[in-house]
């Protein structure tokens, strides 16, 4: 199982983490499939009602998708098979509050997490980056998600600086991306509180105020996701070359 789940049965909030540090919790196709299988599962659990999800360890919350990990595609410019699609709760179905709790990189596929929780809590020491463009991909979903969480400008800046720019802790919470900022390990901590006062209210209000937060801006995310199959297909290099890019990497970014 490469997710951990601890459930508090007395506060009402259950602990989601990736459990996978020695890949920087990067996210392969079987753990794709558990977090899908997962937020299904909690919509029936009437035992949890919030969540908080992180990453194992204190190097990463998450790095996108796992670099090994192979997903064949069809041959259409207008249709792409990404397993990250289904790993975030809204797109299961879960209206159940997430706060998602960052210790150190957050980056790419990271994004379509993050993108579906209701806030970020992060560690002073966490930092943000979105790494397509340096490896020759388009960034269409993660740069949809980040647009729709900060000013475009700083959504732009990050999708198309790459790896040469990070983001930091401060920062993020300077342009709304997290709302709180801790000490280099209190980020889960801080989550926890937060998600133990939501989940003392009363079930139905809180998730019909999830429900009504997000319909504000479902119908610019919807249109603007259906584009990102064609984008991606004509914007991306070949594997082989994205692959020579990734192993040429540079030397350390610069965090703003």
């Amino acid at each position: 199982m490469a997710l951990r789940i601890e459930r508090d049965g007395e506060c009402g909030v259950a602990l989601v983490v990736l459990d996978r540090p020695t890949r920087l919790n990067a996210i392969d196709l079987e753990t794709a499939g558990e977090l899908a299988s997962l937020w299904r599962e909690l919509r029936y659990d009437e035992s949890v009602r919030a969540v908080v999800l992180t990453g194992a360890g204190t190097r990463a919350f998450c790095t996108g998708i796992d670099r090994g990990a192979e997903v064949p595609q069809p041959p259409s410019p207008y249709a792409i098979d990404d397993p990250l699609l289904r790993i975030g709760p809204k797109a299961n179905d879960l209206w159940k509050p997430v706060v998602a709790a960052v210790e150190g990189m957050a980056c790419g596929g990271a994004f379509y997490l993050l993108g579906e929780a209701e806030f970020v809590v992060a560690s002073r020491e966490a930092t943000f980056f979105d790494p397509h463009t340096t490896y020759g991909m388009v960034s269409a979903y993660e740069a949809i998600a980040m647009a729709q969480r900060m000013p475009f400008g700083e959504a732009a800046r990050m999708a198309l600086m790459g790896t040469a720019e990070r983001v930091s802790a401060q920062r993020a919470y300077a342009i709304g991306l997290v709302s709180e900022v801790t000490e280099p390990g209190g980020a889960v901590a801080a989550a926890l509180r937060a998600a133990a006062v939501i989940a003392g209210y009363p079930t139905d209000a809180v998730q019909g105020t999830v429900r009504a937060v997000w319909s504000a801006k479902e119908a610019a995310r919807t249109q603007a996701m259906a584009q990102a199959p064609a984008l991606i297909s004509l914007g991306n290099l070949p594997p082989d070359r994205q692959a020579e890019l990734f192993g040429a990497r540079g030397g350390e970014p610069r965090v703003r």
